[in-house]
């Protein structure tokens, strides 16, 4: 006050602003409460502004003892330091002091004693933790959320700047990465569930960037729904990149616990788009597909437990995921049968371009779906809503089909499915004549059995009569003269079969000239009348040739 005083002193002077003054009017009032000494109480609401403003003022020891500086600073570094809460509250005021506030490491010691009392809270938890188990071993019993995260809530009131800078200590610390996954969850639903996402709130956008950046690089510290949440949000407020690249990585390398409202990700582009954000799902889909970094064939999963093994090749702040292993079986399993649900979910949508459609399809490896029915329904149902599709686009949609790992059930819908192109129902066909010819060369063999040999011990006890009643204490010579009966009939049905199959083939290269000639589908209807020659169990039954018992206990 007496510098600004002797610089005008040449004029008169009856008031000094005082315009860049940390804290405002409450700050220089405590500070000339202090000068006149009235006594007034040094708290975390006021400590960050005492020590700001006796810098500004320059009320330090180099002008008198026990000055404003030095008794905020001993308030500072003695009582706040050694308390999470109050460190937490005291950062929370200096958001509004800064730059000041960080050039006296006010920010910095808070920071500092925030990152060390939540590692102490973490040990002391850990040991709370610890029992023994049944065969007298100790081990830690695993909880999400200890008693030592209660620091978690208390975080969410500061500003995401000075936030960031205090996830990154803890992790230095070596904090758990549950307990930050879970701080960086709280924070984002405090910060984040308030605002429309639909307005482009740029500081929206230096949040969730902010958040992502700072995940932890294990599998298991987030749930896989916050990551979808997060993925959600980036891409309506248009995130950079490199922040959406990242989530989709997460997700890739935890897809197989997803579900289908995870996937279904609302598309915020312009009209004429896609009901869902198609494109996204299909980079998630490639990236989970890509997980072979390593170069490991046996396929086990990475256990979550495995701090060390998930850590690798990554360095602080790294996105690098590419020592993650190849994704099971299992997996593969979950994730194919999760795409087929997808597909079916999105086909009705006008707007789906069929490339788009098959690129879905096609970013699983081919022998991830052992059965191919959902493929099918999927495709079944896009068939449905896009009846403009020409025949090559039918035909190129229908080739993702192996018709071989159809069931029963589907194989029988597919074969009376008239939005299938024709070449897809004939192969449908086909596939079922090599079924049921296969399943016939399997259950009957050609060749009769050696008379010399002896009947096998299974058939010697037990046989089935026409009747289809079991009987016993049959003769080995009784036994086996019945047996070849049968197998006599059987090898005359067999016949009749192959006869039966051969005139169908000629049936099918007749049509398949016919339909050539005219390009339609009149024949349809006279081809399907010929294939219930196929239908050998009926009519085979209905003569009683051979009982279904029978087939049982047959040599």
């Amino acid at each position: 006050m007496r510098k600004l005083v002797a610089e005008h002193r040449e004029s008169d002077i009856s008031r000094i602003e005082l315009h860049s003054l940390p804290g405002g009017a409450a700050s220089f009032e405590l500070a000339a409460q202090f000068c006149y000494g009235i006594n007034f109480e040094i708290s975390t609401s006021n400590v960050a502004h005492l020590c700001c403003v006796s810098d500004y003022l320059e009320m330090t020891e180099e002008y008198s003892n026990n000055n404003l500086s030095s008794r905020a600073d001993e308030y500072l570094n003695t009582i706040v330091c050694k308390n999470l809460e109050m460190c937490v509250q005291v950062l929370h005021h200096c958001q509004t002091l800064l730059p000041l506030s960080d050039n006296l490491k006010i920010v910095t010691r808070c920071i500092d004693g925030i990152a060390s009392k939540a590692c102490v809270e973490q040990i002391a938890s850990s040991f709370s933790r610890l029992e023994y188990s049944s065969s007298g071993r100790l081990h830690m019993s695993k909880q999400i959320k200890t008693e030592g995260d209660w620091w978690i809530e208390d975080l969410s009131i500061l500003r995401i700047d000075l936030y960031e800078r205090v996830i990154t200590a803890i992790k230095c610390r070596g904090v758990r990465p549950e307990s930050i996954g879970a701080s960086l969850v709280n924070y984002a639903e405090k910060k984040l569930i308030a605002r429309n996402l639909l307005s482009g709130d740029q500081s929206a956008v230096i949040i969730i960037e902010a958040i992502v950046s700072l995940l932890p690089v294990e599998k298991n510290a987030v749930p896989i729904t916050f990551l979808f949440g997060m993925l959600r949000s980036a891409v309506a407020l248009d995130c950079s990149v490199s922040c959406r690249h990242d989530l989709e990585m997460r997700i890739g390398s935890v897809l197989d616990i997803a579900t289908l409202d995870d996937l279904l990700i609302p598309s915020f582009c312009q009209a004429g788009d896609t009901l869902f954000d198609v494109e996204t799902v299909c980079r998630i889909l490639l990236n989970f597909c890509r997980r072979d970094g390593g170069g490991d064939s046996d396929g086990d999963d990475v256990d979550g437990d495995d701090v060390d093994g998930d850590s690798e090749g990554f360095e602080c702040g790294s996105r690098d995921y590419s020592d993650s292993s190849f994704p099971s079986q299992s997996a593969l399993f979950k994730v194919c049968k999760l795409v087929d649900s997808y597909m079916a979910e999105i086909a009705p949508d006008a707007n789906l371009e069929l490339d788009l459609f098959v690129a879905i399809a096609e970013s699983l490896p081919a022998h991830a779906r052992t059965v191919h029915d959902g493929l099918y329904r999927a495709i079944d149902v896009y068939l449905k809503a896009h009846q403009a599709l020409s025949e090559p686009e039918k035909r190129k949609l229908c080739k993702l089909i192996d018709f071989q790992k159809l069931s029963q059930e589907a194989g029988a819908h597919a074969a009376q499915n008239e939005r299938l192109p024709l070449q897809s129902i004939v192969q449908v066909l086909y596939n079922e004549q090599l079924r049921l010819k296969n399943s016939l060369f399997s259950s009957y063999p050609e060749d009769d059995e050696d008379p010399k040999k002896p009947p096998m011990h299974h058939h010697q006890s037990w046989r089935i009569n026409s009747g289809g009643v079991r009987s016993a204490a049959m003769s080995p010579r009784d036994n086996y003269a019945s047996l070849r009966r049968e197998n006599r009939d059987l090898k005359l049905e067999l016949a009749r079969m192959r006869m039966r199959l051969n005139d169908l083939e000629k049936d099918h290269v007749c049509m398949k000239r016919n339909l050539e000639r005219s390009g339609s589908r009149k024949f349809m209807s006279s081809f399907s009348k010929k294939i219930v020659r196929l239908n050998v169990f009926a009519r085979s039954y209905s003569r009683g040739s051979v009982s279904p018992s029978k087939l049982s206990q047959r040599i």
